[in-house]
């Protein structure tokens, strides 16, 4: 089993930064493939960006490519999402993720265990 909590995310101005971490328990976290992903009001979860079990390869919605990016610390079981240059658009509730299957997936119903979310608000 595994467990995830997101932390840091808040109320930023445009233009500004936010780092969100993802702290896993459970031996083989390393051993999954992880993902964040988005959902605002109203709207479907939106894939944000995907980082591999090696962490090597990462892949980024093209919403927050060039802006954002995901990286991992295997000994602290934690996953990273970097966020620059941040706009009124990327408000929602993040979410980390975590999958058993390899391979880049975008898709959030192919993900087994999921973060309770951390709010990210972007004032204009």
């Amino acid at each position: 089993q595994v467990q995830l909590v997101e932390s840091g995310g808040g109320l930023v101005q445009a233009g500004g930064s936010l780092r969100l971490s993802c702290a896993a328990s459970g031996r083989t976290f390393s051993t999954y493939a992880k993902g964040w992903f988005r959902q605002a009001p109203g709207k479907e979860r939106e894939f944000v960006a995907y980082i591999s079990t090696s962490g090597i390869t990462t892949y980024y919605g093209d919403s927050v490519k060039g802006r954002f990016t995901i990286s991992r610390d295997a000994a602290k079981n934690t996953v990273y999402l970097q966020m620059n240059s941040l706009n009124p658009e990327d408000t929602a509730v993040y979410y980390c993720a975590a999958r058993r299957s390899a391979g880049y997936a975008t898709d959030p119903r192919t993900y087994d265990y999921w973060g309770q979310g951390t709010q990210v608000t972007v004032s204009s």
